[in-house]
Formats: C-alpha cells, structure tokens, sequence
C-alpha cells in the first residue's frame, strides 16, 4: 500500500500563500488519479478542493485561487494555494485512488483509497 506524506502546512496572515506537498513512498502514484480535500472546523464532511489525472494532463479545482499539481518523476503531488483567506482555515488532505479507473478525476471521498495524515492550514484574518 501507498504511503502519504503530507508537508507545508502552517500559519499565515490573509493574502498569503503556500505550497502543500504529498510524498508518496512504498509504491508509485504515477499510475493513480490524485486529489486534495479539506476539513474545516467544526466540519463533519471533507470538502474537495481539486484532483487531477494521473498523467497530470487534466485537472479540476473548485476555486482558482488554488492549483495542483504532480510530478509523477518525485512520486509527489502539489496543491498550490494563493491568496488565502481566512476560511481557507481547514485539515487538508491528500488521496489517491487505486482502482480500475472509469474517469481521469474523481471528486468523492469514495472514489479515493488511500491518504495522508492531514496537515493543518491556518490563514488569520
């Protein structure tokens, strides 16, 4: 089983921006649509923020503020996050989905099978 290792999480004022990373180890993601979900506080529910296809050619975000992306080369995925505002506030998570694929991006926590630890964002207003 793929390993996810989440990094750049942090405190930052409104405005600002950071870079979230998700390491894979113990076997290759290049193969496996990827995607980036958040929980905010108080939240029962993971909320998807984007995905993208496992060669990186498509990608879908809920909000353009934000981009991701992969390089299948590090085995890491990438979820760039630009001018933050404080209900960006939230847990995010990495997954990514190793089953037979029936379309390049899924949306759903379902369709995904493992994931990272979570990282936590905090953007201050």
């Amino acid at each position: 089983q793929v390993q996810l290792v989440q990094s750049g999480g942090g405190l930052v004022q409104a405005g600002g921006s950071l870079r979230l990373s998700c390491a894979a180890s113990g076997g290759t993601i290049s193969d496996d649509p990827m995607g980036w979900f958040r929980q905010a506080p108080g939240k029962e529910e993971r909320e998807f923020v984007a995905g993208i296809s496992s060669s990186g050619s498509r990608t879908k975000v809920v909000d353009g503020r934000f981009t991701i992306s992969r390089d299948n080369a590090l085995n890491t995925v990438y979820l760039q996050m630009n001018d933050l505002k404080p209900e960006d506030t939230a847990v995010y998570y990495c997954a990514g989905r190793d089953r037979a694929d029936y379309i390049e991006i899924y949306s759903l926590e379902a369709g995904f099978d493992y994931w990272g630890q979570g990282t936590q964002v905090t953007v201050s207003a």
